[in-house]
Parts: C-alpha cells; structure tokens; sequence
C-alpha cells in the first residue's frame, strides 16, 4: 500500500502531477516490479528532469550503448527488464565509476563481493568493469536477491543495502513485508533507492516530455563487434597497427586497468567498432607480444596537460605534501605554478593548483559512498520531503 498523502502538489516543473502519476500507473501495467507515485518518487523525478538534466541526456546516450546488453542478460535469467535501471542509479551508467567504499562498475561491487561471482581483480584487470561479465553477476544476485523475499521492492532494496539490512528492517517493524510499510524501519540511506528507482523508470520512458535528448552517441551496441586478441598487448600497438583510437579502445574495453591486454592463456576478448573489424584481422599477424606495459613517461615539472585551474586556501597546520596529494600533483608542479623558490606555507596564502579535469568536472550521483547519495543530490531534493526523509 501507498502512504496516504493529503495534498498532491508535489511537482516543480510544467507537467501536472496527475500527469505523471498516469504516466506511472501505465508503467506499472507492463511489469512485476510495482511502481508507484508519491512525493519520495516526485523529488527523484525533479532532480533527473529539472535540476540534472544534462545529467540525464548523458544516461540517455550511454543506455544505447549499454541496455542492450543488459536485456539480453535480465532475458536470460528471466528477470524483469526494468531491473536495468538499477545500473543508472548505481553508476550512471559508466562502467569505471567507483565509489568511496570502493564499489565499482556499472553495477557497483565491492572488493570483496567480486569474489562471490568469480569477477577476477588483477593489477591489470578488474572485471566489474567488464559490462558482460558484471551484468551477469549482478542477474545472479538479484535472483538470488527475490528467491529471499519473493518481492522486487524488497530485492531491489536489498540490492542497495543488503539482505541484512532489509531484514533486520522486517524483524523490527513486527514483520511487516509491505515495502512502503517497512520503508521507515530501513537505514536512513537505503530509504531513497527505491523511490530513484521508480523516478529513473519514468525519467527514461518520458524524457521528451521535459525536452531532455540523448545526447551525442559514438557507437551504438549494435555497432560493436566481440573478437579475440592475443594477451600481452598493449592499446597503444592495437592503435597503431590499426587506426581505432587508444581513447575508444579505453571505452569500449573498461575492464582492462592500464590501456594493457596482460599475458594470458588463450585468446582475450577485446571489443572494436564493426567498421574496424576488417583492418584490425588484416593487422592481427602484425602485432607482437608485450610482457609488460609501457612506463608512462613522467610528466615534465608544470605541465598542465589535462589539468584545470583553480585555487587552494592553505590552512593552518597544511603543508606541501598534503596539498600535492589533494590534487593529484608534486611540489615541484605546485612552486613552478606559483613562482615559488622556498618551501614556505602559511595559513590564508592563495595558492593556484591545476588539478585533474576529470576530477573537477565529474561530480556525478555514481562517485559516492552510497551510489544516488551525492551531495548536490541531497541538496536538490532537501526541502522537496521532510527533513527525517531527506537520503543521507
């Protein structure tokens, strides 16, 4: 059952709010998975459609690229397709995205649940990067996940907080099995999964309907091809030899950790743009073994390459090292781009830092410790719900 709510003038935006809520109710007839309208799945929609909606188009791009895949794998182990969605919340649909635990990949495992779903992790590779064999791995655990509860709400819940979590949840409510219900007895940061779940549904169903597009998509699934490559290669030789970009070898083939196919018995999978297929079985004779990858070749002493400028406050206490680590540089980088010949700080200085463009720019839902829980997230949504139901 649904919470009872007296007014429904949740919606910030131009679509009416019995709107949306039709517009759920028929999306809730074309699947097992119950999906509901309240003022939780409202604040979620907000963010995705009117505070993020660059945000969204990207997800949009990167679905093209990635629900494919995911369908054929929900299909396999027959799961309801709209599981999907859980990997935009998780990752955002970027399959190197980690969190501050740890959490990895599309469908964000940690270190050690890899090993429950034989997910190999090397200095060379880490396979919940792998969009194939993740997406397998998190099917798994979602069977798994409703064999225990024989609900979706509380799967999915589980999902994000653990069977531990959900059922403690179910102990301390006096065994209520009803999600809605239960939603107050779990920990403060699961109590926003659900509802993200049921506001991405629909952001991804009926995005046109806020003027939010795709934005500009590279390679479609069915514009990829799967072919083997001897291990002991690097991506800067596959470049080379055959013209693919070491940048889209890095995208299409996140798994691998240093641009490097290590040593292996037996072929590697690689993934490359169908186009290429041909140059790259024509090049295929012509590449050789590399045992080791290519030293990366230190960066001279100020080079801003990759780098954004901004501005570093010192504070009392700070010194050198500490700063250099916070963004990502050495101290000599940080004299040379501040014309500074002594080692001397003090609290107040104004110090210019170029740190990594990557590191500034992505700020995302799927680079925090509890996946949706971003800090510009919670700041969105803080002031749509009440302050006991604001994610933490």
């Amino acid at each position: 059952m649904q919470p009872k709510l007296a007014e429904k003038v949740w919606g910030n935006n131009h679509v009416p709010v019995y709107l949306v809520e039709s517009r759920i109710e028929k999306l809730d007839l074309q699947t097992p998975i119950p999906l509901h309208y309240n003022q939780f799945v409202q604040a979620y929609i907000d963010v995705y459609t009117i505070k993020r909606p660059e945000h969204l188009a990207g997800i949009l791009s990167r679905s093209q690229l990635y629900f494919p895949l995911f369908e054929e794998y929900l299909d396999k182990y027959e799961l309801p397709l709209e599981l999907k969605y859980l990997a935009v919340i998780e990752s955002a649909l970027e399959p190197q995205a980690k969190s501050t635990s740890g959490a990895y990949g599309l469908w964000q495992f940690l270190y050690q649940a890899s090993r429950m779903f034989d997910l190999r992790i090397t200095s060379y590779i880490d396979e919940r990067a792998d969009p194939v064999k993740s997406t397998d791995a998190a099917c798994r655990y979602l069977k798994y996940l409703y064999d225990n509860f024989n609900d979706w709400l509380l799967a999915i819940a589980a999902y994000n907080g653990g069977i531990g979590a959900v059922k403690e949840a179910i102990e301390k409510s006096g065994g209520e099995t009803d999600y809605w219900k239960l939603r107050p007895y779990l920990p403060e940061q699961v109590r926003g999964y659900v509802p993200a779940f049921v506001a991405i549904n629909y952001a991804m169903q009926y995005h046109h309907a806020y003027n939010i597009y795709p934005a500009p998509t590279q390679y479609r699934y069915e514009e990829l091809l799967t072919t083997s490559v001897p291990g002991g290669i690097s991506f800067e030789q596959i470049s080379r030899l055959t013209g693919i970009s070491v940048n889209l070898l890095r995208f299409l083939n996140p798994v691998y950790k240093m641009d490097y196919i290590p040593v292996q018995q037996g072929p590697v999978r690689i993934v490359i743009p169908e186009d290429k297929i041909e140059v790259f079985h024509q090049q295929l004779p012509f590449f050789q073994t590399e045992e080791h990858p290519a030293e990366d070749n230190m960066q001279a002493y100020g080079d801003t390459t990759g780098r954004q400028k901004s501005t570093h406050i010192v504070n009392h206490g700070e010194f050198f090292h500490a700063i250099a680590m916070q963004y990502e540089c050495r101290i000599e980088d940080i004299m040379i781009w501040n014309n500074l010949e002594e080692k001397h700080l003090y609290a107040g200085q104004e110090l210019i830092v170029w740190e990594p463009v990557d590191k500034k720019n992505d700020p995302g839902i799927h680079c925090v410790d509890s996946e949706i829980e971003s800090q510009w997230f919670k700041a969105d949504i803080k002031g749509r719900l009440s302050e006991d139901e604001v994610p933490r």
